[in-house]
């Protein structure tokens, strides 16, 4: 976790993030030095191309494993697809970042101009389709970190437990001991879950 912190980042251009280090390499790679948990014993690890690498699954899941080849960027502009027509514009301008792993150095651009070569490929093929005689307006993609970003998720749920409403959603143990482990599939927020 310590190395992921303080050494990772989020390359814009993978071949040239390998040439970069294979040319002056003394430059870019850097040493970790921590203590063994177990053993209590101080060791040295050198961090090279892994600095970029471990960031790159978001934009390149295939590396870690064949089965799971969608980035993120698609993730998150099939998701604003599924969305109502009226809401995507609004949503493809606040894109909001949190958890601990979008905090890699230029994660939140990466992502912005991924999402933005996505999108604007979709209105060039649409304008296409046309023979030319529609012209797309400009879809404003944002993707918008914050100092919040890293407990956002902790933050959120902590708010919400902080209200009256939160108590008349949760399930209380008296009625998972009487109902069952199947009061689980029935939120009444959500409703039913299959």
């Amino acid at each position: 976790k310590a190395v992921k912190e303080r050494f990772s980042y989020v390359c814009p251009d993978l071949v040239k993030e390998f040439s970069k280090y294979d040319t002056d390499g003394s430059k870019w790679i850097k040493q970790y030095t921590g203590i063994n948990t177990i053993s209590k014993k101080e060791f040295t690890i050198d961090v090279g191309y892994e600095r970029f690498l471990g960031p790159e699954i978001f934009f390149h899941p295939e590396f870690a494993n064949p089965d799971f080849t969608q980035p993120i960027s698609e993730v998150v502009d099939e998701v604003i697809q599924n969305c109502p027509i009226d809401v995507r514009r609004p949503l493809y301008k606040n894109i909001v970042l949190s958890g601990g792993s979008t905090m890699f150095r230029d994660f939140g651009r990466r992502l912005q101009r991924d999402l933005k070569r996505t999108v604007d490929a979709r209105l060039k093929l649409s304008e296409e389709l046309s023979g030319g005689k529609l012209k797309p307006k400009p879809i404003d993609v944002q993707v918008i970190t914050h100092h919040m970003q890293r407990y956002a998720v902790w933050f959120g749920g902590s708010m919400l437990a902080s209200t009256p409403e939160f108590y008349q959603v949760c399930h209380t143990k008296k009625d998972y001991e009487e109902i069952g482990p199947s009061i689980c599939r029935h939120n009444p927020v959500f409703g039913v879950m299959s």
